[in-house]
């Protein structure tokens, strides 16, 4: 059986979903930029204070600011990981939609993690969720790195899911086999 390759449109999911969340995240780094000092905390909506806080910090590593000074390592990740991106997606079946989801929401991640170090050479961090109570205190991250996460868990779950399809119908097409009774052997 041949996979046909896909279309525009099929291509269109992935651009989209990438453009959209890349301008979300570009935009809301952009504005806490102006309006935040670095280091200053802003509860927009007074309900979610103190749990869900925009905190305006510089983050030289990773998705939650581990392995802090990456610099280079982290701007040759971000397009490698891109250029994989890429690679891959022309290559789903023409139906596998949550995938190119998935791969989109990965590659603005990417990306506008990579436009904020080259940039400036930091990436800009303001979400900030804690539960005080309990001591609970996330490190502060982005939309990129929601992104970056959710891309990763949306790929594994429509990995798994398609695997288990793919070994329900495999195993249905195999005749079962009964088995013979087996003869009493004297010696």
């Amino acid at each position: 059986m041949s996979v046909r390759k896909p279309a525009l449109k099929e291509h269109l999911i992935l651009i989209i979903v990438a453009a959209v969340a890349l301008l979300i995240d570009q935009f809301c780094k952009r504005w806490i930029e102006a309006n935040i000092p670095v280091g200053f905390t802003l509860a927009p909506v007074e309900f979610f204070n103190p749990y869900l806080t925009l905190t305006n910090t510089q983050n030289t590593g990773a998705a939650f600011s581990i392995l802090r000074n990456g610099g280079v390592f982290f701007v040759i990740i971000a397009i490698v990981v891109s250029g994989m991106i890429l690679y891959y997606a022309p290559r789903l079946p023409a139906d596998d939609h949550a995938s190119r989801v998935a791969l989109g929401l990965q590659l603005a991640g990417a990306l506008g993690n990579l436009i904020d170090r080259l940039r400036q050479g930091f990436v800009t961090d303001f979400i900030h969720l804690q539960i005080p109570q309990i001591g609970f205190d996330w490190p502060v991250s982005n939309i990129a790195d929601i992104c970056i996460v959710s891309g990763v868990i949306l790929l594994i779950v429509v990995t798994f899911k398609r695997e288990r399809e793919q070994q329900k119908s495999s195993d249905m097409a195999q005749p079962e086999q009964a088995e013979k009774p087996k003869e009493d052997v004297k010696p």
